[in-house]
C-alpha cells in the first residue's frame, strides 16, 4: 500500500506506519474512555493490523486514527485523537477530511464508528446515527479480558 502525506502549515498527517511513535498513541489509549489501561502490545496489533495515519508537528507525533477494513466494502474507523495541547486548530477536521478522501477509502460503501463525545465532528463528514440500529448486532467475546 502507498504512503500518502498532506502537509498544512507547520503539520504533517501521514500513513507511513515506521514514522508512529507507538509510545505516544499507547499513552494516550491506555487514559481514553474507550482503551482504558490497552497493553503496549495490543496497540502495537492493531496498528500492524490497520492504516493508520498519523499527525505530527515536527518529529512530535501530536494525533492519530486507524481505519480497520477490507479495502472494498466496509471500514470501522478507531483510536482517532489530537493531544488536547494541539485541539482547537482545526486539526481533526483535517484529519477527518484526509481519511474520508484517502484513494483507498473513497469507494467503500460503508464507514461506521462509535463515539461517545464526538457526534458533531463526525456529523460534518457524513456520518449519521444508524437508521436501522434494531438491526445491527454485536458479540462480546467471553474470553476477552477486560484488563488490556
Amino acid at each position: 500500500m502507498a504512503v500518502h502525506e498532506y502537509k498544512k502549515e507547520s503539520f504533517l498527517i501521514s500513513t507511513s506506519k515506521q514514522k508512529l511513535k507507538p509510545s505516544t498513541i499507547h499513552k494516550f489509549l491506555t487514559e481514553s474512555y474507550w482503551s482504558k489501561g490497552i497493553s503496549i502490545e495490543k496497540v502495537n496489533r492493531s496498528i500492524k493490523n490497520s492504516l493508520c495515519f498519523g499527525v505530527y508537528c515536527g518529529k512530535l507525533q501530536i494525533g492519530f486514527a486507524r481505519v480497520i477494513t477490507d479495502y472494498t466494502l466496509f471500514a470501522y474507523l478507531a483510536d482517532v485523537f489530537i493531544l488536547p495541547e494541539y485541539r482547537g486548530r482545526g486539526l481533526s477536521k483535517w484529519l477527518m477530511k484526509c481519511i474520508v478522501e484517502h484513494p483507498d477509502l473513497k469507494q467503500i460503501r460503508t464507514i461506521m464508528l462509535a463515539t461517545r463525545d464526538a457526534h458533531g465532528l463526525y456529523k460534518k463528514f457524513g456520518f449519521e446515527p444508524l437508521e436501522e440500529p434494531e438491526k445491527y448486532m454485536k458479540k462480546k467475546n467471553s474470553n476477552f479480558q477486560h484488563r488490556f
